[in-house]
């Protein structure tokens, strides 16, 4: 079985020394004695889109074919979705226990849907994700850990969810961010952490496989291939994911606020096109469930909230946690999509990649070793 994006910083901590950390992953043994370690995840970068970007990506394919470090694969968390996997990433647990259980999600008690890109001062942080982060262990235990992060993400609801306990360093768009990041490497002892989404809004805008993807692909490579070949003798470079993604068709497309009977007992839309989450008018779930049941036939699976939370999707779930999933789970098979124009900005239609279902091609993820 795959290890688990929830593994990688436990993993981390581990090699760094922080007492009760388990390395389930084994990098002790692959990755040897160092000091220091850099983390860098690549937002939409899946492990079965490593293939399609070779032609662009020099240190990739050399990845790819054996010849630069060490590759293996991992599987995110589900809902294959940034918010969901990057707590996922900075908890080491799994959604049912942190509480950030798809992109966007009912408040609980309220008809207010909370995105989690946007969140910023409510709910508490907190209150909607209490868990400590594996930044959190390690400062306690002395050791050093930074985050490299946009400047307008420093602050917001998900950072402090993902990453809390970290030392922000702000970066901004015409720093050198491969500069910045070996720098507070070689500086001091410890983790440091760096993100790009590049590659992400790229197929959520364009495509995958478009050229301003394969333009992104191309930059990410150099980005790395400057960390890579900037390492100290005491350091290591790992390089992962938090989902994967491919493009929908307009065919694929249903849209439930164009069709009365979808709309029909639905209070609150949550979640995204991929995985959605139907909070129902009272005593209306079931009728919910068997009326997409049968118009999405062969395009998704329907579920009650029990049945999700029965068959694992989410991990354990905590049940203070269980209102914050829908009366009714969508969960869309092959490439098929469920948007939701009359509940959603209109930009999240015009979208052509997505991800957040539990494909092999949106949940399997990359872990990259290079020493």
């Amino acid at each position: 079985m795959p290890g688990s994006i929830c593994d990688l910083l436990p993993s981390t901590a581990a090699l760094l020394g922080v007492p009760g950390a388990l390395d389930t992953l084994g990098l002790t043994e692959s990755v040897g004695d160092v000091d220091r370690i850099m983390v860098v995840l690549v937002d939409g970068l899946g492990w079965h889109l490593l293939p399609d970007v070779v032609d662009d990506a020099p240190l990739l394919a050399s990845v790819l074919t054996g010849g630069t470090g060490r590759l293996r694969q991992l599987r995110c968390t589900f809902p294959s979705t940034t918010p969901t996997s990057l707590v996922s990433l900075g908890t080491g647990a799994q959604p049912g226990q942190h509480g950030i259980l798809g992109f966007t999600l009912n408040i609980p008690g309220t008809g207010r849907v909370l995105n989690h890109i946007r969140w910023r001062d409510e709910p508490p942080v907190d209150e909607w994700q209490p868990l400590p982060t594996w930044f959190d262990r390690l400062a306690h235990a002395g050791v050093k850990a930074r985050a490299l992060l946009p400047e307008w993400f420093i602050g917001s609801g998900l950072t402090e969810a993902a990453y809390h306990g970290a030392l922000f360093v702000p970066t901004h768009a015409d720093d050198d961010y491969a500069q910045r990041m070996i720098d507070e490497l070689r500086a001091t002892p410890g983790l440091v952490y760096g993100y790009t989404a590049d590659l992400d809004t790229m197929a959520h805008v364009f495509g995958v496989g478009s050229p301003e993807w394969h333009e992104a692909a191309a930059r990410i490579d150099a980005l790395l291939t400057r960390l890579a070949e900037s390492l100290p003798a005491n350091a290591a470079l790992l390089v992962t994911a938090d989902h994967g993604g491919f493009n929908v068709a307009a065919d694929a497309r249903i849209d439930m606020d164009a069709d009365p009977r979808l709309a029909a007992g639905v209070r609150v839309v949550a979640g995204e096109p991929r995985v959605r989450y139907l909070h129902t008018q009272p005593g209306a779930t079931a009728d919910v469930v068997a009326t997409w049941s049968e118009l999405l036939a062969g395009c998704a699976d329907v579920h009650t909230r029990e049945q999700a939370v029965a068959a694992g999707l989410f991990g354990p779930v905590s049940p203070a946690l269980l209102p914050r999933i829908g009366d009714v789970v969508v969960v869309c098979t092959g490439g098929w999509a469920v948007l939701a124009t009359g509940h959603e900005p209109p930009e999240s239609a015009r979208l052509v990649g997505f991800h957040g279902a539990s494909s092999a091609a949106e949940m399997d993820i990359p872990l990259i070793e290079i020493l």
